[in-house]
C-alpha cells in the first residue's frame, strides 16, 4: 500500500516538476515512476483480494468494514489521480507545482490511519 503514496513523494511527479528542460533526467523520472506504479498496482490488487476473501469467505463483517472499504475507495481514486499525472508527465504535460505535489503526497496519510483503527478497534 506504500506505492500509492510513495509515488508523488519519491518523488518521480515532485522531481519531473523541478527538472523542467532535462529530457535525459525527466526520461530517467518517468520510468522510475512507472515502476513504482506498477509495483504499487499490484501491492493494491493482492491487498483488495485478500481483503475480500476475508471479508466473504471468513465471515469478517460490520460496520466498521464497511467504512474501511469507502476509504479504501477513496486510497484507490487517489492512486488513480497520480497515476495520470505520471502518465501526463511522461506525455510532456504540465504537473503541478512542486508544493502541490508534496501535500498531495501527504493525503493518503489521512485515509491509512483511520484505516488501521478500523481495523484494531472495530469500534462499530
Amino acid at each position: 500500500m506504500d506505492g500509492d503514496r510513495f509515488l508523488p513523494a519519491a518523488h518521480p511527479p515532485i522531481n519531473l516538476a523541478e527538472t523542467r528542460g532535462q529530457p535525459e533526467v525527466q526520461a530517467r523520472l518517468v520510468l522510475m515512476g512507472r515502476r513504482l506504479y506498477g509495483f504499487g498496482h499490484n501491492m493494491f490488487g493482492i491487498a483488495v483480494i485478500l481483503g475480500g476473501v476475508l471479508w466473504l469467505y471468513f465471515g469478517i463483517s460490520g460496520g466498521w468494514m464497511h467504512a474501511k472499504l469507502g476509504l479504501v475507495a477513496a486510497l484507490l481514486a487517489y492512486f488513480i489521480v497520480a497515476g495520470r499525472w505520471l502518465k501526463k508527465a511522461a506525455a510532456g504535460g504540465e504537473l503541478p507545482s512542486p508544493t502541490t505535489l508534496r501535500w498531495f503526497n501527504e493525503l493518503p496519510l489521512l485515509f491509512l490511519i483511520p484505516v488501521i483503527w478500523l481495523v484494531l478497534a472495530k469500534p462499530f
